[in-house]
């Protein structure tokens, strides 16, 4: 098999493609022969040792990826070898083959391309764990998505639509607002060049969103949080843009407004048989139509390095697919 692999996480730079002894399955696992695998942006943070989960030394980076069981460990009846899966394990999948854990892994459906599957979980659950579970969304609310051409930001779109929400996407190019608006959001703003809290209240009435989806951070959080409305909830999902923001926590009491932690992954470690549920609702609303991975290109495993700068760039609409 082949890997890219980091001896040293200091940046894109240090990954090296490697040729490595296939592995075998112990109890529990399986062989994944890798299809397609997504990057993610915390697959940027752990080879430059900025994220919160720290693998050994050397490791295979990224996180979610698709394929085809190859072996089974032994114990394990629920997967079959040819089986078609998807799995999210937080490292080894920008390679040719990966093992994990059967419980990690998510059958699909025989109409659930690869590609696609590799670009669903992480951004999906985190999404819907978001928006269903902690922020309680109910039809006929507004949600605010900023960095909404994303992949959460993406997935935000469309799950929030699925539960009949007004949807408005706050991206920073035109460009980017006009992905939104195509796969869904009822009105855009270009932060780049609109007011955002101007912009706000100029589609919501003055009233402000029930809901704020915020993966961005830094600058763009304290003018969404003073539009928010009354009893909103305020979705802190991640800092994409780098820096980690401060609020004056007097604009909650003004507001009765809530200040709500989305972290899907330890929602998926402690609560696991939600997550399960989460998951096949997912999947059904996949078959129904209703939700689809925004692709923004494909390329070849080989060219990580160029995908890395790509998403650097922020350019990037949706997700980038690596495929073998």
């Amino acid at each position: 098999m082949h890997a890219w692999l980091c001896t040293e996480p200091t940046g894109v730079e240090a990954l090296t493609w490697t040729e490595l002894p296939t592995p075998v399955p112990k109890a529990g696992e399986v062989l994944i022969e890798i299809r397609a695998a997504s990057l993610n942006f915390p697959d940027l943070l752990i080879v430059q040792n900025k994220y919160q989960m720290k693998p050994p030394l050397p490791f295979v980076p990224g996180s979610e990826y698709a394929g085809r069981v190859a072996a089974l460990g032994d114990g394990v009846t629920q997967l079959r070898v040819g089986q078609d899966v998807a799995c999210l394990t937080g490292t080894g999948g920008f390679a040719t083959h990966a093992i994990a854990r059967a419980a990690l892994c998510l059958p699909l459906p025989a109409d659930f391309p690869h590609a696609d599957a590799a670009a669903f979980t992480m951004v999906y659950a985190t999404s819907h764990h978001a928006l269903v579970d902690r922020a309680r969304l109910r039809a006929g609310e507004t949600v605010l998505v900023l960095g909404a051409a994303g992949g959460v930001g993406t997935a935000a779109i469309q799950i929030a639509k699925a539960m009949g929400a007004r949807v408005i996407a706050a991206a920073s190019s035109e460009a980017k607002c006009t992905l939104c608006r195509s796969i869904g959001a009822d009105a855009s703003i270009h932060y780049g060049k609109e007011n955002l809290r101007e912009a706000i209240g100029a589609l919501t009435d003055g009233k402000g969103p029930d809901v704020v989806y915020d993966p961005v951070g830094g600058e763009l959080t304290e003018p969404a949080f003073r539009s928010i409305a009354w009893r909103g909830r305020y979705l802190v999902v991640g800092f994409a843009s780098g820096p980690i923001p401060s609020l004056p926590l007097n604009l909650a009491l003004l507001k009765g407004a809530s200040i709500v932690g989305v972290f899907w992954g330890e929602f998926s470690r402690r609560e696991p048989q939600a997550n399960a549920a989460m998951l096949g609702e997912l999947v059904q609303w996949y078959a129904q139509g209703r939700i689809r991975p925004v692709i923004d290109r494909s390329m070849p495993m080989a060219q990580l390095p160029a995908a890395y700068a790509c998403m650097g760039s922020r350019e990037v609409m949706g997700k980038l697919v690596m495929v073998n």
